[in-house]
Parts: C-alpha cells; sequence; structure tokens
C-alpha cells in the first residue's frame, strides 16, 4: 500500500458513492449507461472469486464487498425500482455491450499468467475493466446532456485509473521484481478511453460551462 494506491482506492469508493447518491436520492438514473453497470458488475464478479477463501487484509476485504454490492445495487436500480427505471434513457444506451465481454474472454484464455479457472477470470476482469466504460461514453456522446453528478462520477472513474498507473510506476522503482504487463497495458488503454472526457470536463470547470461532450 502506498499513497498512490490509497489515493486510487478513495477515488473509485467516491465515484460509487456519487453514482449511488445520485441514484438512492434523487431517484433518477439519467445520463447512466446501464450497460456499463452491468459490466462493471460483471467485472468485480469474476476478479473477486476468492473473496470467501483467500484474506489479505480487512481493508482488502472490505472493499471487496463495497464494490460487489453497490455495483449489484446499481444494476438492481436501474432495472427494477419504479422510480429510477423511469428515467433510464434506453433508446440512447444501446452500445451493444455484450461484443466486448467474448473478446475480452478469449484474450484472457490466450494471454494470462497462470491457466488457472482464478487467474483466468482475473485477467478476464481486467481485460473487461478496460472497455467497460465505453457505453457510458457513447451514452453521453449522444445525449450530450450531462448532469453534474454524471460527470462526476465518470470524472472519479478516471481519475482513479490514472492513480493507479502512478501506483504501478511507484511500485515498479520501490519493488523488485515488480512487473505486471496485463495490468499495465489494460489500465493505459483504459485511461486512454478518459482522455476525451478529461479534456472537456476541465475545460467546461475551467469556464464554468456546462460540460458537453462533441459527437
Amino acid at each position: 500500500m502506498n499513497v498512490f494506491r490509497l489515493a486510487g482506492d478513495m477515488t473509485h469508493l467516491i465515484s460509487v458513492l456519487v453514482l449511488l447518491l445520485k441514484i438512492h436520492t434523487i431517484k433518477s438514473c439519467a445520463g447512466v449507461s446501464l450497460k456499463t453497470q452491468e459490466l462493471y458488475a460483471l467485472v468485480f464478479s469474476t476478479r473477486y472469486l476468492d473473496i470467501f477463501t483467500d484474506f489479505t487484509s480487512l481493508y482488502n476485504t472490505v472493499m471487496k464487498l463495497i464494490f460487489l454490492g453497490s455495483s449489484f445495487s446499481i444494476v438492481w436500480y436501474m432495472r427494477h425500482h419504479k422510480l429510477v427505471q423511469r428515467s433510464y434513457d434506453k433508446d440512447h444506451d444501446t452500445f451493444r455491450h455484450q461484443f466486448l465481454v467474448l473478446p475480452c474472454l478469449i484474450l484472457a484464455l490466450l494471454i494470462h499468467e497462470q491457466f488457472t479457472f482464478k487467474e483466468v477470470m482475473w485477467t478476464f476482469s481486467i481485460y473487461l475493466e478496460a472497455v467497460a466504460i465505453l457505453p457510458q461514453l457513447v451514452l453521453l456522446q449522444r445525449t450530450r446532456n450531462i448532469d453534474n453528478l454524471t460527470g462526476q462520477y465518470v470524472f472519479f472513474l478516471g481519475a482513479y485509473r490514472s492513480l493507479y498507473i502512478l501506483n504501478w510506476i511507484y511500485r515498479y522503482f520501490t519493488e523488485p521484481h515488480y512487473v505486471h504487463w496485463i495490468t499495465w497495458m489494460s489500465g493505459f488503454v483504459q485511461t486512454l478511453l478518459y482522455a476525451d472526457f478529461f479534456y472537456y470536463y476541465i475545460n467546461s470547470w475551467k469556464n464554468n460551462v456546462k460540460l458537453t461532450l462533441q459527437a
């Protein structure tokens, strides 16, 4: 654990809390992609298969439970809550996210560190997380109507990955034999996907105007 890892975890947690705050208090999921939330639920389900078998620390277990519980809660709210589901923009959230799952699974079967079920599923979750934000970004580009909470959610989600890159750089120079190419490359791709959003988010903040993404 180092300051970059802790900051990344806290930023990730903030992104989830911001989204839950919007959904639970405002009873709205406008601008939020159900496709992305379903992908994240799958990411955490396949990544944390060891939650009841391998204990690392109380912090680690609690964070796993939070991300598992929050991801499935968000999906449930968007699918089944009478008020929340009315605000879901299914007409614009049409990204075929199932076509992201199979390539990531095939890639995990081909490129992994160990050929075991848990390791392949963990690798699959890493690949899938790298592209899980795509339906959300496409939805925001199509609607071009981004409220503050949705914009903050996506910003903190991207900031979390950027901080993790700093964590990897720090560990590379401070820990002997620390090399994880799969995680590094996937994280780099994921961060690149946020670059356009970051540009417009920072511009809107500097100029004090409403955030919009170019189609």
